[in-house]
């Protein structure tokens, strides 16, 4: 059934590969695009005009949006040693990214990071990834080429009057390059350190306003070890491949897309485990003279997942969503939307878990409205909010408000207010343990929304034209968090408290050829269990966090062919299981052999032979490793 499935996928996708082929008739005239290899030669204030889309759903100057983030951008990839999309998150101060296997991490925004945290929504160009069985995003299965990503925009804080339920203490949206930005071939080759990656793509035009693209990827990832130099067994194998095209600009165009990818062998085990999985998007884009413009988008996306230890599931999520942004009228801003989300969840009893039901239907409903005020010349109000309907809870209301004071085109503070949550999943409502009976866990058929309700105030400025920087101070108020019981127990929301914290960056261009950026983060939990509550762990179930975390990174031009990149990142200690702190330092050298080839040197953990960084002090380690990349241009 599963590969009748994936099969009429791939048919239509062949089918429409060959209707956009032969389609001509598209209208409008493709913009010129900024180009990645440009992004290095950018001053301070024109990547502060950078635009963003993440926090008000509509293009909007960074250096002005009302919220935390913090942009990666694709000269910033190429420049990292990074190898896989969560490596690449390390670049953003306001995540706390830790691996705990070879192909497997823990990455959250201000706090509760665990192995199946649930309260980050990550977006890829507009396809929602978290699994619906847990609220959260297997890692193992997201793999992007490198090369593609045009940039991505991480906000921490809440999303959800945008957003929905889940994007409760941050977003990742991470936006591909359009198809006629990547006309023409290349080939990325890495090796090294017992790990081997491999990508190429190729893309071209056609008609007079249509590009496409296609790639291919594979991955070889060497076993990672213990702290006393056993093996971990968690090596392995990937492969991916996947196409877009593009008819017209971004702003009055068709865009269809679509990947599929295969790692691991059965049986799988919970640090390797056999994936599979095929996704197809398509969005249709119009924007008016007036400033009014629609958005129609959906997909469908099919994962397999076996670990017969742990989680045996096959999912599959069917998306649309419509989105409007009014002509401006008066004072007012308007944009309104609406989606359903539908998953057909079958999952299988392993040695540890049992859902009961196996087969479960899930369907998600959603309308939002936000208006932006301008209240003054240089003041601004913001006001939204979303209306989500799930199939556990009914329906969740999702209202924030901004208030954004703009004196100047090179400074902008804001605050927020906002309620967040994040409805339940699978793992909360039907999750039994062990496999078996008796059971210890017996599910949570009364698990409600845990509850977020969130102050922010930011400030942003470029005080001259080699200087910029952020920083926004944040308090959290939980309510209705997840906590247990001694066995046999139920999953209950016995728990509350607060978080408060601060996250702050700066960017200097030393010199014309030298730029550094620093980046910290501080973070206090206050959890408690409610009174009544029989939960044996406490609050230390509720993620395993470091204090604070900062990082500094030097990018200098030697000349017109040569790079050196130097990263420094610290983490504080993490308290349960117990992680000592750690530094890591990690540096590459880039040449430019000519105008088609670069080659660059890449070191990992310098100065560091290995250190543990979630899970287990004892356990899987991150080693010192190094390699090569070669990247050829046709």
């Amino acid at each position: 059934m599963q590969k009748r499935r994936i099969a009429r996928v791939h048919r239509c996708a062949a089918l429409a590969l060959v209707w956009c082929s032969a389609s001509s008739n598209a209208q409008g005239v493709d913009v010129a695009q900024l180009s990645l290899d440009r992004l290095a030669d950018l001053s301070l204030e024109q990547l502060g005009n950078i635009r963003v889309t993440s926090v008000s759903r509509r293009p909007e100057r960074l250096l002005q949006a009302a919220a935390s983030v913090f942009v990666i951008t694709g000269e910033d990839i190429r420049r990292s040693t990074a190898r896989t999309l969560p490596e690449v998150l390390r670049l953003a101060p306001n995540l706390h990214v830790a691996r705990t296997s070879a192909g497997q991490w823990a990455i959250s925004a201000r706090g509760f990071n665990n192995g199946i945290g649930n309260k980050l929504l990550v977006l890829v160009d507009g396809r929602v990834i978290y699994s619906p069985l847990f609220s959260g995003v297997f890692w193992d299965q997201q793999d992007l080429m490198l090369e593609n990503i045009e940039q991505i925009e991480v906000i921490s804080g809440p999303g959800g009057t945008l957003w929905g339920a889940n994007a409760m203490n941050g977003v990742i949206n991470v936006t591909t390059r359009r198809a006629g930005a990547t006309e023409g071939g290349l080939v990325a080759a890495s090796g090294g350190d017992g790990n081997s990656h491999a990508s190429a793509r190729y893309g071209g035009k056609f008609g007079e306003d249509g590009a496409w693209r296609v790639y291919a990827m594979g991955t070889d990832r060497e076993h990672t070890t213990k702290a006393n130099g056993a093996v971990v067994p968690d090596a392995t194998k990937k492969k991916q491949a996947g196409w877009r095209i593009d008819w017209g600009p971004a702003e009055n165009g068709f865009t269809f897309q679509g990947d599929t990818y295969r790692s691991g062998k059965a049986p799988g085990v919970p640090e390797a485990p056999d994936l599979s999985g095929t996704n197809v998007l398509a969005r249709w884009t119009r924007q008016h003279a007036d400033g009014s413009g629609w958005r129609l988008q959906s997909y469908y996306d099919h994962s397999r997942r076996d670990e017969p230890i742990t989680f045996r599931d096959e999912m599959e999520i069917f998306d649309t969503e419509w989105q409007q942004t009014l002509a401006p009228s008066g004072s007012h801003r308007l944009i309104w939307g609406a989606g359903l989300r539908e998953a057909r969840d079958k999952t299988q009893v392993s040695l540890l878990v049992r859902f009961t039901p196996m087969e479960k239907r899930l369907r998600w409903a959603n309308v939002f409205v936000q208006d932006e005020i301008a209240l003054a010349e240089h003041l601004r109000l913001t006001l939204g909010a979303k209306a989500e309907r799930n199939v556990y809870t009914g329906w969740e209301f999702l209202p924030s408000a901004r208030l954004s004071w703009v004196p100047s085109d090179t400074q902008a503070g804001w605050a927020a207010v906002s309620r967040a949550v994040r409805a339940p999943a699978r793992l909360d409502r039907e999750f039994f343990f062990p496999g078996k009976p008796p059971f210890a866990i017996n599910g949570g058929p009364d698990f409600q929304s845990e509850v977020a309700n969130v102050l922010e105030l930011g400030w942003r400025a470029q005080p001259t034209p080699t200087l910029s920087y952020s920083a926004t101070l944040f308090h959290h108020r939980y309510d209705k968090l997840r906590s247990g019981q001694r066995p046999p127990a139920v999953v209950q929301n016995m728990m509350e408290g607060n978080t408060s914290g601060l996250e702050a960056w700066a960017h200097w261009q030393a010199t014309a050829n030298w730029r550094l950026t620093a980046g910290l983060s501080e973070l206090r939990k206050h959890l408690r269990v409610k009174p009544g509550s029989g939960d044996p762990t406490g609050p230390s179930a509720q993620g395993n966090d470091p204090r604070h975390q900062w990082l500094l990174r030097s990018s200098l031009n030697v000349g017109e062919r040569h790079e050196v990149d130097v990263s420094v990142r610290h983490v504080a200690a993490l308290p349960n299981p117990a992680i000592p702190a750690y530094t890591a330092v990690d540096m590459r050298w880039g040449w430019r052999v000519t105008p088609a080839v670069d080659l660059s040197l890449n070191l990992q953990n310098l100065f560091d032979r290995s250190h543990a960084e979630f899970t287990d002090a004892k356990g899987s380690q991150v080693r010192r490793g190094g390699w090569l990349k070669l990247v050829w241009r046709m």
